[in-house]
């Protein structure tokens, strides 16, 4: 039986670009995750990262093949999860009849679905990890976050980190792969939590992106933080997460107040 990174390795080996390769690579990060968390023995961050694992699925599963490589990629995708799970007699026979419905999808009809003519996007860029695009929800590589000067997160619904760029885990003490499943108020305190970073939050799942700043103490200087929220949404357009960008307004420096 093949461990998740591999399975992850597999599902990236072929797939060119646009929004469906995004989501492979989100599905394969996922997967690295879960099996670093199984290794480190933190049942708890297995526990969270599995609870992403099914809305990934369901995204790529749901993403409108337009042409034979996508129609391929998805059929392999449920046939490695069939593989993955071969122990597992109800997975199987729930991954079974996924197949069964994208082959009905696609091969169902006399006219072959994905020779429509495809949907005009917007370019995606070529993505490294399952981070989005600050600009229009789509992934962004993981390594130009990481390049930033800024702190950069990303935190899913239940307001714990999915993602944390190297300057934010830096300023909080911790490795990247350590604040995966961590909950938000672990760093605000629950008083900043519930008095202002939740209602933000909320907005951003709700949909609605926000730009402001407030001020926090650095040592004896106030200092103007700028915060910036972006909703994170999946293939089918629902909000999954936000991204969060945290500077010092007008400077350069890449440590910033939480």
């Amino acid at each position: 039986m093949q461990s998740s990174a591999d399975l992850g390795g597999i599902l990236l080996a072929d797939v060119f670009g646009g929004v469906l390769l995004g989501l492979f690579r989100a599905f394969s990060l996922c997967c690295s995750q879960i099996d670093a968390a199984i290794a480190a023995g933190d049942d708890l961050r297995v526990s969270v990262l599995d609870c992403s694992v099914e809305p990934l699925v369901d995204a790529i599963l749901a993403h409108p093949a337009t042409t034979v490589l996508e129609v391929h990629m998805q059929l392999e995708f449920v046939g490695c999860l069939i593989e993955q799970y071969a122990e597992d007699s109800e997975s199987v026979r729930g991954y079974v009849g996924l197949l069964s419905s994208l082959m009905d999808k696609y091969f169902g009809s006399a006219t072959p679905r994905w020779r429509m003519p495809p949907v005009e996007r917007l370019p995606v860029a070529d993505p490294f990890a399952f981070t989005p695009n600050v600009d229009n929800g789509n992934f962004l590589n993981a390594a130009i976050l990481d390049a930033m000067p800024d702190r950069v997160a990303v935190l899913t619904r239940d307001y714990r980190y999915l993602y944390s760029n190297t300057v934010n885990s830096a300023y909080l003490g911790r490795k990247p792969i350590d604040m995966i499943g961590r909950h938000l108020i672990e760093f605000i305190g629950e008083k900043r939590f519930y008095e202002g970073a939740k209602a933000k939050l909320d907005e951003c799942f709700a949909g609605r992106g926000s730009d402001y700043a407030y001020e926090r103490r650095d040592g004896a200087a106030m200092r103007t933080v700028r915060c910036r929220m972006s909703p994170l949404r999946d293939s089918s357009g629902s909000v999954i997460g936000a991204l969060i960008v945290l500077q010092h307004a007008g400077a350069t420096a890449s440590t910033v107040a939480a």
